[in-house]
């Protein structure tokens, strides 16, 4: 849901993220993103297929088809793979999402250490969105315990915005 291009300023910029979907869903349109053979592309990907019941393997399986299929389709375009993002049951909403932290965390871990070995670049979101002391989403940083507020999406924003060309 983040104005992407409005908060970068730039029109080029597009969320092609769609609520609610998963990772089954980029697979099937994956070609609408790369025949546009973008610059680059930043991913992420995953709490719904986690909250829907997919296993945490089939969701980090199916976040690495995703990069694989953008590589063999455009393989100019810089892929940013970006952690699934915390969650916080504080408004006791979205209960299917909010009790999934052990495997984004472990769904994030591997897909760290699969872009080290593929040399991709990760950036760690859960940590700049997760509360200090714990790891659930930050209340400051939204509105519903899983989507992100403007605060939320600013700091996004720039923890991203060093890597944007």
């Amino acid at each position: 849901m983040g104005s992407w291009s409005e908060i970068f300023q730039n029109p080029n910029i597009k969320n092609r993220g769609i609520s609610g979907d998963v990772t089954e869903g980029i697979l099937y349109r994956i070609n609408e993103i790369t025949e546009s053979q973008p610059l680059q592309v930043f991913l992420m990907i995953g709490t719904n297929d986690l909250a829907q019941g997919l296993t945490k393997e089939l969701t980090f399986q199916n976040i690495c088809k995703i990069v694989k299929s953008i590589q063999s389709q455009s393989s100019k375009t810089e892929i940013i793979v970006q952690s699934i993002l915390p969650a916080n049951s504080i408004y006791s909403l979205f209960s299917g999402h909010t009790g999934n932290t052990v495997k984004i965390k472990w769904v994030n871990g591997m897909l760290k250490d699969w872009c080290d070995d593929n040399e991709i670049i990760f950036v760690n979101l859960f940590i700049h969105l997760k509360n200090e002391n714990d790891d659930f989403l930050n209340p400051e940083f939204t509105y519903d315990g899983l989507h992100l507020n403007g605060s939320g999406y600013q700091k996004w924003a720039n923890v991203i915005r060093p890597l944007i060309k």
